[in-house]
């Protein structure tokens, strides 16, 4: 990890994977990791830990499957959300976004129980960030 700052813009600009997040910084025992995506992620659970989500450009949908049924949150630019542990979900950007997610060192992308995961969804702990 570095300890200079890092300009979110340059390290987004690092790489161009979709839903292939990079591990920008350690807080503690947690991962601050950044993304991009487009298109759907799949439904997953992250059995136990939240997941923190910021999107820094474009705008994200979350469909959560909660015990009233299912619905959908849109976050714009700037906004924030956190999906609680347990709950199935499956982040979507119709026409892209950039994120900034949170969440404990090791936690998988696609949670601890998941649809198959297609080829477009790289199932990571995260990958360092070469800027």
């Amino acid at each position: 990890m570095s300890n200079e700052p890092i300009p979110l813009s340059k390290a987004l600009a690092s790489f161009d994977a979709l839903w292939s997040p990079r591990i920008v910084t350690r807080v503690n025992d947690y991962d601050v990791r950044i993304a991009k995506v487009e298109g759907e992620h799949i439904w997953h659970v992250h059995d136990d830990t939240d997941e923190f989500f910021l999107v820094l450009d474009g705008e994200l949908h979350i469909s959560l499957r909660e015990p009233d049924g299912e619905r959908t949150v849109l976050l714009p630019q700037g906004a924030v959300f956190t999906v609680p542990r347990g709950t199935e979900h499956k982040p979507y950007a119709p026409s892209g976004a950039a994120i900034l997610m949170f969440e404990p060192a090791g936690t998988l992308t696609v949670g601890d129980r998941h649809d198959e995961i297609p080829d477009h969804v790289d199932a990571t702990t995260g990958h360092t960030l070469n800027t």
